[in-house]
């Protein structure tokens, strides 16, 4: 009943968009000590969340999550793959899983209905949890450890037949799956592109980021003023970044977004966002997840690649943002306008 219970589940999962799923057990991840290593070195930046005591114990055992967990369902849901993210005529990118709808707002019902399916097949109820990037669980790790694929060299989980351009979900389940072989092999071999690519050198040795010096932390996490020292470093990105995964070959692979996450947000973004009132930004990015940087963020971004972008055209428009009541728009946008007017 086992075996062909998970062979349903993952059917079901298919059916539902997911390209991968894999199972594994509620054993405890098995590199929590790089986590905790990466903590203890602050490479968490801003992002306090993640080495609070409870936020610790939980990603350590995911039956402090879950008391009754006996096995994990790892799911990989695509987003657009990455050659689309550069709008023609536009000097600004955008990370491709948010070009669609906010993955937040998507998979969670998603997840649900697989729950429910498993719960039809075995006649009752059964404890669950289940998360997409925002539960206290190291899911690359688990995802790793379920079949799905191997923790690349920036960090990613990269599958040999899907890249990496997916998101993943996770659902704890109070009954016994057997669990799918983990894939041992490092498919990364001596290639160290992702590593030579990024414009902010934060992908450190040992498969982990530097938090923060990424330019997807930088332009989404980070609350406050971009250091002075990255601004030129981000270049054109407003909103994430792909560089690493741009330059990955397994990316070649990557499967087609499913259709909730295909672009939906206006484009191209032009600097005449820079103007943008609170209205026109909750509008313009209501289902997005560029609404996560809220309107004082997103400007900030858009000022800075504003500057890099060397168009001296943009200084009347600098002009207004510097005049927003926003003083960390204001900052960063008197900072662009210097910067053009110097030329660099």
């Amino acid at each position: 009943m086992t075996a062909a219970l998970k062979q349903a589940i993952k059917e079901k999962a298919r059916q539902l968009g997911c390209i991968l799923a894999g199972v594994t057990s509620s054993e405890p991840p098995p590199h929590y000590s790089a986590f905790e290593s990466w903590l203890n070195d602050g490479m968490y930046g801003t992002m306090n969340y993640l080495a609070e005591e409870r936020s610790r114990t939980r990603r350590a055992d995911p039956k402090q999550i879950l008391p009754e967990c006996k096995s994990i369902l790892v799911l990989a849901i695509p987003y657009t793959p990455l050659s689309n993210n550069r709008v023609p005529h536009s000097a600004f990118r955008i990370a491709s899983y948010a070009l669609g709808d906010d993955y937040h707002d998507i998979i969670p019902p998603l997840l649900k209905e697989i729950v429910q399916f498993i719960e039809d097949q075995l006649g009752h109820p059964i404890p669950n949890r289940y998360y997409t990037d925002t539960g206290p669980i190291l899911e690359r790790d688990l995802a790793q450890r379920a079949g799905l694929g191997w923790i690349g060299k920036n960090s990613m989980l990269i599958n040999p037949k899907a890249g990496s351009t997916f998101f993943l979900a996770e659902i704890l389940l109070g009954i016994e799956l057997e669990p799918d072989q983990t894939i041992v092999t490092d498919h990364c071999g001596t290639c160290t592109r992702c590593i030579q690519a990024c414009p902010t050198q934060c992908i450190l040795p040992n498969r982990t980021i530097d938090a923060r010096r990424c330019i997807s932390y930088l332009t989404i996490e980070l609350k406050d003023e971009i250091p002075l020292e990255l601004r030129p470093l981000i270049k054109d990105w407003i909103f994430g970044c792909d560089i690493c995964q741009q330059v990955c070959p397994w990316n070649r692979f990557s499967a087609p977004a499913d259709p909730a996450f295909e672009t939906k947000i206006p484009l191209p973004v032009l600097t005449s966002d820079l103007t943008l009132t609170s209205v026109e930004f909750n509008q313009r990015f209501k289902k997005s997840p560029i609404k996560r940087a809220k309107r004082r963020g997103y400007i900030r971004n858009l000022a800075v690649a504003t500057g890099n972008a060397g168009n001296k055209n943009d200084i009347p428009i600098l002009e207004q943002a510097i005049k927003d009541v926003e003083p960390l728009i204001s900052e960063h946008a008197k900072w662009a306008k210097e910067k053009l007017e110097r030329g660099l």
